[in-house]
């Protein structure tokens, strides 16, 4: 079995026993075919991935009809082998499968009442003391709880999560109420998972018919979204060698259309997946790692494509954005975010300065059906610091990207920070609106960028409407003016080579979600005030390396301020302002709204907190005592409102208790 093979999906359990003792034959076809690529045990190599809850999903028999078929489109080869060597390998291979020790084997199959007067026959795939986990024959989960008289009551989600904002305009506004300012200071966690082997989790969960599905680098994990309890797991070893983000372990969430689920992995491939059991249904590599590539995003799905980009922005890529058929993976289209001579935009580049000029495109963009347009942001431009070797605007990073979705064609374009030498990539949400502006109703696109200005713009034209600065500490630029050009200030370099300048390298705010809620016509941000001591140096790209050329070192005679900031998109005048608490460093977290008038947010000392949408008071505090990487996501399951957000290493969903 090679590289990309079907799918894996893998259960922890403590005090593992083999299901029966291996036969020497099956022993030795399966080390001879399968180990190479699948590990000695099943659970993922260099070549290929886990496979363990695939075996574990299939009979002895439907086993051996897949390794005679393959799966050649992803790269898994047919298995044409005697009757004998066939039937010792599938039973070897079903020895591999982990099961608790004194514990049933795995195939525990169980046959239930529900209280709608259905039978229900299938593969318990995992049960609690009043929950239960079932795949039926025709391989759909369900989800189902203890009731009276020996019978179960299926559950699902009533209001679903189904894109990483929730809604392709990339608001992460919600129309549930059920939460609401009179009851959520009750607001009490009911669940929680760990998720392995990670280093920081960056994911917002999606809900999808019940199931939560949670990212990792190379890993999905497949939840019960009432209790948080695994359903399925997918797991490939991550990728050695790898520079950039995605090093780290973290990914920060998957897309969802009908039965697939799509994931970028840490080496810039996309995949789908089977999403009721982690089947792998195909995958496409959109770069090449060893050039410094790597994948964090969550994708995008409009239509019959999955829409996405790449990391690596620090590191040197030429960024992207392209297409891909959801049935098949082929590439449909993809635009380059630096053109190359003589492309229109290449003249802003010096030299080939744009062959490794960065304008990476690491975070998920947003969809409008009735334009039919996709609008990117795209980061910065490369080396960071040091903008020496690359004069000119370098076109077009720092920009927003009008993209046609059926041709990945540029409508148009707007460049926040032109040759930009401080990080302040625009991979801030581009968040899209229906309001009026100034009297009469307009398709609005806004983003508070990195730079420290809030920006408004028509999203069927690029035209500028509006540009006012939403931080106090800012130091690089005067104004915007009316063609949408910053006016600079004059920022003297020091002796020793430094430059102090204001928003720093984290800007005025960053990657995480913001909100627009109508209900009150403000829009919600969690908003830095800091400045950095800016230096560059000499530095050469290469392979395998990072490329920063220079150091943003903070002010030690600063103590900066993170602000839950809501802004009048009108005028772009502070509403309200909520400083919070002090930290080492400066949490990550989003925020979500409701039109029950609340903000969710992740405030900076390790609280996860609810404010009043209208004027900023908090009204609840539950502190996480966590670091944040993620922003808040909410779902109606079990006709229960949760908001559930990554909090350090865990996924906590609250909800009202009974």
């Amino acid at each position: 079995m090679r590289t990309l093979v079907f799918s894996l999906a893998f259960t922890s359990l403590a005090g593992l026993a083999l299901a029966q003792a291996p036969n020497a034959a099956g022993r030795q076809q399966f080390e001879t075919r399968c180990a190479h690529c699948h590990g000695g045990d099943a659970t993922g190599g260099e070549g290929g991935p886990n496979i363990i809850d695939q075996i574990d999903s299939r009979t002895q028999s439907e086993l051996a009809d897949f390794l005679r078929t393959g799966r050649p489109a992803s790269g898994m080869p047919a298995f044409d082998l005697p009757a004998a060597d066939m039937t010792a390998l599938t039973a070897y291979v079903r020895t591999l499968v982990p099961v608790p020790s004194g514990d049933p084997p795995p195939e525990v199959r169980k046959k239930i009442q529900t209280t709608d007067g259905r039978t229900l026959e299938g593969r318990v795939l995992n049960e609690g003391m009043n929950d239960l986990q079932m795949v039926t024959a025709d391989r759909r989960i369900h989800l189902l709880r203890k009731a009276a008289n020996d019978r179960y009551r299926e559950v699902t989600s009533q209001t679903d999560w189904s894109t990483y904002h929730g809604d392709p305009s990339g608001n992460r506004y919600t129309k549930l109420t059920q939460i609401d300012k009179s009851n959520v200071a009750r607001l009490a966690p009911m669940w929680v998972f760990a998720v392995p082997n990670v280093q920081q989790v960056q994911n917002t969960p999606i809900v999808a018919g019940g199931i939560m599905y949670v990212s990792s680098a190379n890993e999905v994990y497949a939840l019960d979204a009432g209790t948080g309890r695994p359903v399925w797991h997918y797991q490939r070893a991550r990728t050695k060698g790898l520079v950039g983000n995605a090093s780290g372990g973290f990914n920060r969430g998957v897309a969802i259309s009908g039965d697939r689920l799509f994931m970028l992995t840490d080496n810039a491939h996309i995949m789908s997946l089977n999403r009721f059991n982690g089947e792998l249904l195909w995958e496409t590599e959109m770069a090449d790692w060893h050039q410094n590539y790597n994948g964090t995003s969550a994708p995008l799905v409009v239509g019959n494509l999955v829409i996405t980009g790449t990391a690596g922005g620090d590191e040197g890529v030429r960024g992207f954005v392209a297409a891909y058929e959801a049935a098949t993976g082929k590439e449909v289209w993809r635009f380059w975010t630096i053109p190359k001579p003589p492309e229109p935009g290449s003249e802003t580049w010096k030299g080939n300065s744009w062959m490794h000029g960065a304008a990476s495109t690491w975070m998920t963009g947003t969809y409008d059906p009735q334009l039919d347009m996709v609008y990117w942001p795209a980061g910065n431009p490369g080396p960071d610091f040091n903008g020496d070797n690359r004069d000119g605007d370098n076109l077009y990073s720092d920009s927003i990207l009008a993209l046609d979705v059926k041709t990945g064609k540029l409508k148009w374009y707007f460049q926040f920070t032109p040759h930009d030498i401080h990080d302040w990539d625009a991979e801030e949400p581009p968040v899209l609106i229906d309001t009026n502006w100034q009297g009469q109703p307009r398709k609005l696109l806004i983003q508070a960028n990195r730079n420290g200005f809030f920006y408004v713009f028509d999203r069927a034209t690029g035209q500028l409407l509006l540009a006012k600065p939403f931080i106090k500490k800012l130091n690089w630029a005067k104004e915007i003016d009316k063609n949408g050009r910053p006016v600079l200030n004059d920022i003297k370099e020091q002796a020793n080579g430094e430059s102090l300048v204001c928003p720093g390298i984290q800007g005025g705010t960053n990657w995480y979600s913001t909100s627009f809620n109508p209900g009150t016509g403000l829009y919600y941000i969690q908003a830095l005030e800091r400045c950095n001591y800016y230096s560059k140096r000499d530095l050469e790209w290469q392979a395998g390396k990072g490329y920063m050329a220079g150091v943003a070192r903070p002010d030690p005679d600063e103590t900066f301020v993170k602000s839950l900031r809501a802004i009048n998109i009108q005028t772009g005048a502070i509403a309200w302002d909520l400083p919070q608490g002090a930290a080492r460093f400066p949490g990550s977290a989003g925020v979500i709204s409701t039109a029950s008038g609340l903000v969710f947010f992740g405030e900076n000392s390790g609280s996860f907190m609810a404010a009043d949408a209208a004027n900023g008071k908090v009204l609840w505090d539950f502190p996480a005592n966590q670091g944040w990487h993620a922003s808040p996501m909410t779902y109606m399951f079990d006709n229960k409102q949760y908001i559930a957000i990554a909090s350090g290493l865990n996924i906590i969903a609250f909800a009202l208790p009974e």
